[in-house]
């Protein structure tokens, strides 16, 4: 483990605290479920902490932190134990205050067909549309090319399209 001076963990815990909550939603929509989305928040934040010295200085650490993420769903993904199926269950965070029965109820549905998307094609909704990353910027998170990343776009939202009917409008921009 790199050790890290007072000034370092000073900036490390600064970086953590304002991206926890975006880490942590950007995990659950990747995995689906809070607890495993708390693991691989957790897991990141610790091989970024042991990386801090040679990383702090990056010109897009948000980039650098996404990419780790996204490795490490893939990485339990591959795992043997996650083959078993889970039940689907709501989401265990309240809704937002303001948003109605209808919004929730979107919400829930979109998780949940998030979920039964592959792999790809659910890291580049969570990254474009989540994320507000450009094609660009999604193309190098996820290590392809802009093409790859506007085709598993274009796919993803129309499976998503079909399976929700005519029940949420999604962007046809990709």
């Amino acid at each position: 483990m790199t050790s890290t001076g007072p000034d370092a963990a000073t900036s490390f815990t600064e970086f953590a605290r304002s991206r926890l909550d975006r880490f942590r939603r950007t995990a659950f929509l990747l995995c689906g479920s809070w607890h495993t989305a708390d693991d691989l928040t957790a897991i990141v934040l610790a091989k970024l902490y042991r990386r801090w010295r040679r990383v702090e200085h990056l010109a897009d650490l948000d980039a650098y932190a996404r990419r780790m993420l996204l490795r490490a769903w893939l990485d339990e993904r591959r795992r043997p134990w996650r083959r078993e199926h889970a039940t689907a269950t709501p989401p265990e965070r309240p809704a937002d205050a303001g948003s109605g029965p209808e919004g929730t109820h979107d919400r829930m549905a979109v998780v949940a067909l998030l979920a039964e998307l592959p792999p790809r094609r659910r890291a580049v909704l969570v990254l474009r549309y989540f994320n507000d990353l450009s094609v660009e910027q999604t193309a190098v998170a996820m290590g392809c090319s802009t093409g790859t990343v506007k085709s598993q776009t274009a796919r993803a939202l129309e499976t998503l399209r079909g399976r929700l009917g005519s029940g949420i409008a999604f962007a046809r921009e990709y």
